[in-house]
């Protein structure tokens, strides 16, 4: 049996410089690993996915160098394994 991988999850804030909301949200629109969740007054609201938590990192990294971002700001990481899914399930779902 193959050694089940840990999938990383995070949520992350980025705060916005005034007037610069739409083209940080077309930047991530170029992130593959990233998915938006909300953005309104100057705040946005994203979901990184990665293998490793260096990936989420690297991510958070590369998104807080986008111009106009103030600061980007990791808020939660949950790891799961293939183990923690049953039939496609994840087993620790609320």
């Amino acid at each position: 049996m193959p050694e089940a991988r840990p999938h990383h999850i995070s949520s992350a804030v980025i705060a916005a410089k005034p007037g610069c909301l739409d083209s940080i949200l077309a930047a991530l629109a170029g992130f593959e690993n990233v998915e938006v969740h909300g953005a309104d007054k100057g705040k946005i609201v994203v979901v990184i996915e990665g293998p490793s938590t260096g990936v989420l990192g690297d991510t958070l990294m590369r998104i807080s160098l986008i111009d106009g971002v103030i600061a980007a700001n990791m808020v939660f990481e949950q790891i799961y394994t293939e183990e923690d899914e049953a039939d496609g399930q994840r087993t620790d779902a609320a």
